[in-house]
């Protein structure tokens, strides 16, 4: 959704630059064009304002859900990620940690998903839960909501508890 919002936003800003060009190419100054170029860049800033606050949204998520955790180690040398791709429209990646203790352990790993231009773009917590001693175990991270374009997925936070 946020490239979407992305994109919209920024159709919207060249309909605003187009329509501004339009009138000042007119013969008729009715203000007619400045007020469609007034609307358009309103839009784009609504749009672009609501695709922050979705991703403000699950970053608010994501932290809440890390905070949760009690006694948590970090974890973040421990965890790989796979490359992304998509499910029903929603990027996923495959998250593997390496349970490197002489435990069962749980690990909680903040995914973010990340734009071409390295914008954040959503984030997501995922649990690989009951990972044997020495051993590695598998989850999936899935986007909150649709992206568009070339997505790269980071480990932002990672902790075995």
């Amino acid at each position: 959704m946020a490239g979407q919002v992305t994109r919209a936003a920024a159709a919207a800003l060249v309909a605003a630059v187009l329509a501004a060009g339009a009138s000042g190419c007119s013969d008729d100054d009715n203000g007619a064009a400045s007020d469609a170029a007034s609307k358009a860049a309103s839009a784009a800033s609504s749009l672009a304002s609501r695709g922050s606050d979705a991703v403000a949204s699950a970053t608010a998520k994501a932290g809440e859900a890390l905070d949760s955790i009690k006694g948590g180690i970090d974890a973040k040398d421990e965890v790989e990620l796979g490359k992304p791709g998509t499910d029903d429209g929603r990027t996923t990646v495959t998250v593997t940690a390496r349970n490197t203790s002489d435990d069962t352990q749980s690990f909680a790993v903040q995914v973010e998903f990340r734009d071409e231009d390295g914008k954040l773009v959503d984030v997501v917590v995922v649990t690989v839960s009951d990972v044997a001693a020495n051993s590695s175990g598998t989850g999936t991270a899935r986007s909150t909501h649709e992206l568009s374009g070339s997505v790269k997925a980071e480990v932002g936070t990672a902790l075995r508890y």
